[in-house]
């Protein structure tokens, strides 16, 4: 963590520091190894122990992340593929999926779809959409004094349009603000066609080891918590506790009715008592109403997904079916508002 004897102003820093680069700043690149071969990102470093990677290529998800040191997210087998590589058919999405902080599932598809979801489909809607495979475009990055903050931000547009189908823009923009520990994604979905679409939307947030131990839990507020099958049924007595990396562990998942604070604000903390750390996942409930938690144990597979969404994982025709499948009229614009922020237990 930065040391200073006096404040961490614009004034303290101007007299310490040579360049702002030296205490925070974003750097762009470019990756060069294996299927992440030329995958763009930036890179966010806020001052005070707070890292993260965010992945321009893969719809401005953010891969690694890290908090004085130590990891927050899971990162899979696969790490943070080209989507060139991306099968777009069924489960295929897994194949190139790294995991990370923050996925996006969507735009029109989240969950296993159905066959028969959407009709005409410009090609499948598969596992969780296309979102994450987008590579976004008019990218830009901003390291500026705001009084005496000092703010840290990510912007790009991802386009998922098909001729006779969709057309749907996502601008987000991923900031910070040095030491504060904290990260906002303020998205924005405008239909830029001529036709009602279908919008689902859900921001896969994926903690892992050492976040993800023995002795990790998850803090609420009291809430109505709904196990999605019946496997995870049989764990809803111990829906906020983590167990050791378990042989043969089948996923959970739970349906949280989170309360919304004075802010509009719903959230959930996990603490790592091993780490020292909790990472914390708030979102704006009136756009996300929906909150899911995936909690996978298995070894090599040890993950607490938090999920923010405007819909349940279960595909396109089921939320059809349910009621609950939200549509996003020609013209219509949607901000949704997520944060992710970590620090000392």
């Amino acid at each position: 963590m930065t040391k200073c004897s006096a404040p961490m102003n614009h004034d303290t820093l101007r007299r310490h520091a040579g360049c702002m680069r030296q205490v925070a700043g974003v750097r762009r690149a470019v990756l060069d190894d294996g299927t992440s071969r030329g995958v763009r990102v930036a890179d966010v470093y806020d001052g005070a122990g707070l890292s993260f990677t965010v992945l321009l290529d893969r719809g401005m998800d953010i891969g690694p992340a890290f908090f004085r040191g130590t990891p927050l997210a899971f990162v899979t087998p696969g790490g943070f593929a080209h989507p060139a590589f991306y099968e777009s058919d069924g489960p295929g999405w897994l194949r190139n999926w790294g995991g990370g902080l923050l996925t996006g599932c969507g735009l029109r598809n989240v969950g296993l779809a159905q066959p028969q979801a959407d009709p005409p489909v410009a090609g499948p809607l598969g596992l969780h959409g296309r979102l994450s495979n987008i590579p976004a475009e008019q990218c830009a990055t901003a390291e500026e004094w705001r009084g005496d903050e000092y703010r840290l931000a990510v912007s790009g547009l991802v386009r998922e349009s098909s001729l006779f189908a969709e057309n749907l823009e996502l601008r987000r923009t991923i900031s910070t603000r040095m030491g504060s520990g904290r990260i906002t994604i303020e998205d924005r979905v405008t239909n830029m066609g001529f036709r009602p679409s279908p919008l689902m939307l859900l921001y896969h947030i994926n903690a892992g080891f050492p976040m993800v131990g023995e002795r990790s839990r998850l803090v609420a507020p009291p809430h109505p918590v709904v196990p999605r099958t019946p496997g995870a049924a049989a764990g809803l007595a111990e829906w906020e506790r983590c167990q050791a990396p378990t042989p043969g562990y089948a996923e959970q998942c739970f349906y949280h009715d989170l309360p919304a604070g004075a802010d509009g604000m719903a959230r959930m903390r996990l603490e790592s008592p091993d780490a020292g750390l909790w990472l914390e996942v708030a979102c704006r409930k009136r756009e996300l109403p929906f909150f899911t938690q995936w909690k996978m144990m298995g070894e090599g597979e040890y993950v607490m997904g938090l999920e923010p969404a405007n819909c349940h994982p279960d595909g396109q025709q089921r939320e059809r079916e349910a009621g609950t499948l939200r549509e996003i009229a020609p013209g219509e614009s949607i901000d949704f508002l997520v944060e992710i922020a970590a620090g000392a237990l």
